[in-house]
């Protein structure tokens, strides 16, 4: 299925489905989990590879798991970690690379940390240098893949992070946990706060604010309590389902058990922006996180949007399905301050520029984002290029359902990496 043809003229979609585990939580049960240094059950954990190569490592360090059920387990490190006997794969995920990254630097081991061809073309040096400060000693290729980490004596530093990145940010809290003194970092927007939840949920040593210089998180090296942690289902894995329920005619939808932490709901905002008819039903908390049941139906009459600024954040990985929106609004909607998608698995604001105007709509690239203007119609025959980029690759297959011509989506096996259920969904909602 690496090249996927799809010619669909489906009549809406209609039903109930169950999102998927939250990865970007499920990599934090497995790395605070084994670092309770005790058996925590972990309920709901994604079964996606990114996932799956972040639990392998801590395998071959020396820490036990086993699943009690297809996405339960029990994750058992009373044993103290090994160095590892050859180099860490961390696949296709940024996450895992730079978490683990904080983490390894304090350790009194040295490790190797490696990964996929598009991972090794991604920019490291934004950890590299704030890690390097604590005292970190790393070897690169510049700045890239591989990293070969020194275990060394960390000192807390107070570090004012250029941009608001959840992954540069639960990079140094790990690695203030183990670190002499205080760690802050300071941040220009909020991003998301996942790492601050969960640690504090274990009773790490932990504050969180904002002052004259932004908003801050401030930690110092603790113990973490073993305790249970359930996964709440992803939002940025909603969206895509989100997204093709608005555009497409006859659509209602109901997607149960999704995150809706504020730190990741900048897709909420857009679809008020756009007018999308939704509703978030359910709302509890579970382990300190928000989750509801959204609701979506087909909108007519889409409003253009605009993404900038503090939202950006928000919802950075919902920027290629949101293009798709953009699409059908009735107007130009633009999305800009938006950088760094230039360093995610692919250049995402190029690709996503070369697929609109290769679809024949309008779309103009900026140095910092794009703009879309909407059109109501797209019937061309088309092959787009996936670049090994999953979210990508989910959304140019939201595209194919309103195109009346055939497209072909290269590469797109490349879904198995983050949401390998996606295709069963969409054909449960048909």
């Amino acid at each position: 299925m690496d090249n996927f043809k799809t010619k669909q003229n489906i009549g809406g979609l209609s039903g109930e489905i169950i999102i998927p585990p939250d990865k970007s939580i499920s990599h934090r049960a497995i790395i605070f989990g084994a670092l309770t240094g005790g058996k925590v059950k972990i309920k709901n954990l994604s079964l996606g590879e990114d996932c799956l190569n972040t639990l392998k490592i801590f395998e071959k360090l020396g820490a036990k798991h086993k699943f009690t059920s297809k996405r339960d387990l029990i994750l058992d490190s009373s044993n103290s970690f090994n160095a590892p006997k050859e180099a860490l794969y961390c696949g296709n995920s940024g996450t895992t690379t730079r978490l683990l990254s904080g983490f390894f630097a304090g350790q009194n081991f040295d490790v190797e940390l490696t990964g996929d061809e598009s991972l090794s073309k991604r920019p490291m040096k934004r950890i590299i240098e704030p890690l390097s400060k604590m005292g970190a000693q790393i070897i690169s290729n510049e700045n890239k893949l591989p990293l070969k980490i020194k275990g060394s004596k960390l000192e807390g530093i107070t570090y004012h992070s250029p941009i608001a990145s959840a992954q540069v940010k639960s990079c140094l809290l790990l690695a203030g946990l183990n670190a002499d003194n205080k760690t802050k970092i300071y941040e220009p927007s909020l991003s998301r706060n996942h790492s601050e939840i969960m640690l504090e949920y274990l009773g790490a040593s932990i504050t969180t604010g904002e002052d004259k210089n932004g908003y801050f998180v401030e930690i110092e090296k603790s113990n973490l309590t073993p305790k249970n942690l359930e996964v709440v289902g992803d939002i940025s894995s909603a969206a895509f389902f989100m997204v093709a329920a608005a555009i497409i005619p006859n659509s209602s939808i109901i997607i149960k058990n999704v995150g809706i932490n504020p730190t990741r709901t900048g897709i909420i905002d857009v679809f008020k922006q756009a007018k999308i008819d939704f509703e978030l039903l359910n709302q509890k908390t579970i382990c300190n996180e928000l989750v509801a049941d959204i609701k979506v139906n087909y909108t007519l009459n889409i409003e253009p949007f605009e993404i900038k600024g503090n939202l950006i954040p928000r919802l950075i990985d919902e920027i290629p399905i949101l293009a798709v929106l953009a699409s059908q609004a009735q107007g130009k909607s633009i999305i800009k301050d938006a950088k760094d998608l230039r360093n995610k698995e692919s250049d995402r604001i190029k690709t996503v520029v070369e697929a609109f105007k290769a679809l024949e709509i309008e779309t103009q690239e900026f140095d910092d984002g794009f703009s879309i203007t909407g059109k109501k119609e797209i019937n061309t025959n088309v092959t787009l290029e996936t670049h090994l980029d999953h979210r990508l690759a989910m959304s140019y297959y939201v595209l194919s359902l309103i195109n009346k011509k055939e497209m072909t989506i290269n590469g797109f096996n490349c879904i198995n990496t983050s949401f390998p259920e996606f295709l069963d969904l969409m054909k449960k909602l048909n």
